[in-house]
């Protein structure tokens, strides 16, 4: 498969973006290497290979939930520079 300069003309038209006559060729010639490398990739032989999600062999290490007794709201604002009830009191952020 090859792309001509008709395709590059179509393609810069749908994605809204304008490309000098000299400017259409240079990317005519750069989709085309790129296309011939990825067909070069599709001749390697993959028989037997597993598919790969992520190169690293990283492991998400999760904690156990277990369940704990939840600290006291008095215990929660023994330290609050002020509280008002059962909450924290801060200054007013926003107007």
């Amino acid at each position: 498969m090859s792309v001509t300069i008709d395709d590059v003309t179509y393609i810069a038209e749908l994605a809204r973006l304008r490309f000098s006559e000299e400017e259409a060729l240079k990317m005519t010639d750069e989709l085309n290497t790129i296309l011939h490398y990825v067909d070069t990739l599709n001749e390697v032989d993959t028989e037997g290979v597993l598919p790969l999600s992520n190169i690293h062999d990283q492991k998400n290490v999760l904690r156990a939930d277990e369940e704990h007794e939840s600290i006291t709201n008095a215990a929660a604002l023994s330290n609050a520079p002020d509280s008002q009830d059962r909450f924290f009191r801060v200054p007013k952020v926003l107007g």
